[in-house]
């Protein structure tokens, strides 16, 4: 099995809607960029607003998530579960297993019976973690908006030093994410509960291409803090 870790990072670009919405390519080719009147505080709160309403996320206590993923051509199957900052991930494929688990203050991959630490630089982001990812953007991380048109669609776009955020002018959903060499796009929706989530996402860096699918979300059952020990 290769070497498969997914960037958890990737969480925070994807709580996002629930009608079977269709959105197409990166966005790589820009024809302009103007300033928004809107600020940062607007488009996070519109996008709060658009997943089910902060009070609702904030209601999630616990999450347990499955997935398949598809890298050049494998098949990988994906579950995993969050509680607050603390998640286990567990990635299986042609009888291989790897695992991936922080338990709020330290975590591991675990790999044919092997254990790697997370690196210390990564422990404090992984700290700020949060069931629904989405609420950990900050508007007081963004300076302003600006709006970029991608085909013949509207963005409204926030910078800052971890990457650029597109949401959609209409849904005021974040429709992909570009940091570093790397580009999430959110390709289709399902909701659960009367909050959106991603059904299918594209990742894309480093002459890689990963395709996830969520089949289930199942809210505040099934996690406990003995899962994370």
């Amino acid at each position: 099995m290769k070497k498969m870790i997914i960037p958890f990072f990737c969480a925070v670009l994807f709580s996002v809607p629930a009608a079977a919405q269709q959105t197409s390519a990166a966005p790589a080719k820009k024809t302009e960029v103007v300033k928004s009147k809107l600020t940062p505080n607007q488009v996070v709160d519109n996008y709060f607003k658009a997943l089910g309403g902060k009070a609702k996320l904030e209601a999630v206590k616990s999450t347990v998530t499955d997935n398949t993923l598809n890298v050049q051509g494998m098949d990988i199957t994906m579950s995993t579960m969050k509680q607050g900052n603390k998640f286990k991930s567990v990635q299986t494929a042609m009888g291989q297993k790897v695992t991936q688990m922080f338990d709020g203050e330290k975590g591991y991959i675990e790999r044919a019976g092997q254990k790697t630490d997370f690196p210390a630089d990564n422990i404090a982001e992984l700290k700020k973690g949060t069931t629904i990812e989405a609420l950990a953007f900050n508007p007081a991380s963004f300076k302003e908006v600006t709006v970029e048109k991608i085909g013949t669609q509207d963005y409204n776009v926030l910078s800052s030093e971890k990457g650029k955020f597109y949401f959609d002018q209409a849904t005021g959903l974040l429709y992909s994410s570009v940091a570093g060499e790397g580009t999430v796009v959110v390709k289709n929706y399902l909701t659960v509960e009367g909050i959106k989530f991603p059904s299918e996402v594209e990742i894309e860096g480093k002459g890689q291409k990963i395709t996830i699918k969520t089949t289930k979300v199942v809210l505040n059952s099934g996690v406990s803090d003995a899962d994370f020990k």
